[in-house]
């Protein structure tokens, strides 16, 4: 099971460009589809405590994964797969193409890779979104958190709130502020032993 881990994770990092969420698609065949070590429901939760806490959010993932169904060992073992690859490919860009990024056909070539990234995640963003939102409370969450995240985003804050404002449109508020209103809403259903 450990080499598994490894070895799956390992095919998952060599193939994450873009980052954790680009990564989602990858992690559902493999994780979900192949080797059922993990549900979608299971995955999106992992993303979700994943980008809340410190570190890489692929390599949180991993080592919920590896640490679900081998202990600790397994998250040890998932984790060292997913960044084993990665680090090498990195040494070998740093090493050998370096000299060469200000050529048009590398930034032509780094373009195209940005445009099938975006794909990646938009993809990732439309399946999480179709296993997350299901009902009307978690489409008025998903709304209030789309709402505070864009406006985080795409708009100025007066000096004077900036702080505040920075604190209440960060990931780690959003979700934690989600899981109160989920479970709020899944209380007053009468919902919690569910």
């Amino acid at each position: 099971m450990l080499v598994d881990l490894y070895l799956t994770f390992a095919r998952v990092g060599v193939m994450m460009f873009g980052g954790g969420y680009a990564m989602l698609p990858i992690l559902q065949r493999e994780i979900v589809e192949k080797k059922g070590w993990s549900t979608e429901d299971q995955l999106a939760d992992y993303y979700a405590v994943g980008q809340c806490t410190p570190g890489v959010i692929a390599v949180n993932t991993a080592t919920f994964v590896g640490s679900y169904n081998a202990g600790i060992a397994g998250g040890v073992f998932a984790t060292l797969g997913v960044v084993s690859g990665p680090i090498i490919i990195i040494t070998v860009i740093a090493a050998f193409l370096s000299g060469y990024m200000d050529l048009p056909v590398i930034a032509h070539a780094f373009n195209g890779v940005r445009a099938c990234v975006t794909a990646l995640i938009l993809s990732s963003v439309i399946k999480l979104f179709k296993g997350a939102v299901k009902d009307w409370p978690t489409r008025i969450i998903y709304l209030i958190v789309l709402g505070l995240a864009a406006s985080g985003t795409f708009l100025a804050t007066p000096a004077n709130l900036a702080a505040v404002w920075d604190v209440i449109t960060s990931p780690v508020f959003l979700v934690l502020i989600s899981g109160v209103l989920g479970l709020v809403i899944r209380s007053a259903k009468g919902g919690l032993k569910k």
